[in-house]
């Protein structure tokens, strides 16, 4: 193994060569010896650059197995919230350390008690606060608190609970940022709670040599039949579709479904266990569609996904560049598709100002025109039989054409 002068504890260096690391990424070779060194760090990377190795493990080798929290990481979804306690129990598969995850959308109880003998907590600011407010959580021996997708956090409103968090661990303890972009409230946390943190600042993990952005401008009564035939015909391995809204995941979903695709809905109106049975089955390669909203699917570390469709187009291109970072990673070729009517240039033009984006257009293949079916509260008195036919009420009344 390459290890760019990164030395870990044996224990660690074991768990390592046993995931199967052939080399450290670029933020792991910058950050981990700096957070050895008990430095405050801001990291800047986006999605797949290995950025919870980067942390996890210099961060879990300061931790002491049976002497309370010693790690704090905080994160902005349930998702991510599993997604690092997983990471974190493979890390210390040859130093026992008890992690326990924290979010909301489950029982308390079980909870508290695991927070009585965690050594490492990996939870979402709400679940944190309750506890803090019952006072179950002791954070008194908190000697590293991590802000994982520190953006997304501020994006979602969690910024007052941040620093009523931030505010109840020890003042001395060391805090490491990660963050995809730099926004004025992520630069006031790390002015206000950091001591002169090291940056490192990373460029995208996406290959762009590797990776094929094209668009289709389409009907909007035709946009998802070229959605199934793209589903049926051009994708080759798993395929992510983004859209704006969970009505809209929803209701894409069921109509692939209806078109013997195997797919499923990943959006923050599911229960728990639903969402993550529908990871586990995406992983574990049952599905070959996962339709998602950017919420739900922000930060999760989803390999070998070979094609993405924006179904809705962004509002910015750095939701653009978040999407697309689940593909062209580690050397492997990928590809986005955006599928484009009239309803979407607006967006679209917002995209394009980032002029590293090279989407290009392409002209639309022939496909088949495949029924699109709204559910029964959705569609009232309309029957809509075909994705490119208008809704009728009344026979003598003009077409009004309805999404």
């Amino acid at each position: 193994m390459d290890t760019k002068g990164v030395v870990l504890k044996p224990e660690f260096e074991k768990a390592v060569l046993d995931l199967g690391f052939s080399e450290f990424t670029e933020i792991q070779e910058k950050c981990i010896p700096l957070i050895q060194q008990g430095k405050d760090v801001v990291g800047l990377s986006f999605t797949g650059s290995g950025k919870t190795a980067a942390f996890g493990f210099p961060a879990l080798e300061k931790v002491t197995p049976g002497k309370g929290v010693q790690l704090l990481v905080l994160v902005p979804t349930r998702e991510l919230c599993n997604q690092v306690g997983k990471e974190f129990i493979k890390f210390t598969k040859y130093r026992k350390t008890y992690i326990t995850e924290i979010y909301g959308g489950i029982p308390i109880n079980p909870q508290i008690s695991h927070l009585r003998q965690a050594d490492v907590v990996v939870g979402t600011p709400g679940r944190l606060l309750d506890h803090l407010s019952r006072g179950t959580f002791n954070t008194s021996h908190i000697r590293i608190l991590v802000l994982d997708e520190a953006d997304k956090m501020f994006e979602m409103g969690f910024i007052d609970d941040l620093n009523k968090i931030i505010s109840q661990v020890p003042r001395n303890c060391q805090k490491l940022l990660f963050s995809a972009t730099m926004p004025s409230a992520v630069m006031r946390i790390s002015k206000n709670y950091m001591v002169n943190p090291e940056k490192v600042k990373m460029n995208a993990y996406v290959d762009k040599s590797k990776l094929i952005q094209h668009y289709y401008d389409v009907d909007k009564y035709k946009k998802f039949s070229l959605l199934a035939h793209i589903a049926k015909k051009e994708a080759d391995g798993l395929m992510i579709v983004f859209c704006s809204t969970r009505r809209a995941v929803d209701l894409i979903n069921t109509n692939l479904m209806r078109q013997n695709i195997k797919s499923q809905a990943l959006h923050g109106g599911l229960t728990q266990s639903k969402r993550k049975e529908v990871m586990d089955a995406f992983h574990n390669g049952h599905l070959d569609v996962l339709v998602a909203s950017d919420v739900a699917a922000r930060g999760l570390d989803i390999k070998n996904v070979n094609l993405i469709i924006n179904y809705d187009i962004p509002k910015t291109s750095l939701e653009y560049v978040h999407r697309i970072g689940r593909t062209a990673r580690a050397g492997k070729e990928g590809k986005v598709i955006s599928l484009l009517c009239r309803e979407d240039h607006d967006n679209f033009r917002k995209v394009m100002e980032d002029k590293s984006l090279l989407i290009q257009k392409m002209h639309c293949p022939n496909f088949e025109e495949v029924a699109f079916i709204k559910p029964a509260h959705q569609r009232g008195s309309f029957h809509s039989r075909f994705s490119n036919q208008p809704n009728r009420r009344f026979s003598n009344r003009p077409n009004r054409r309805r999404w």
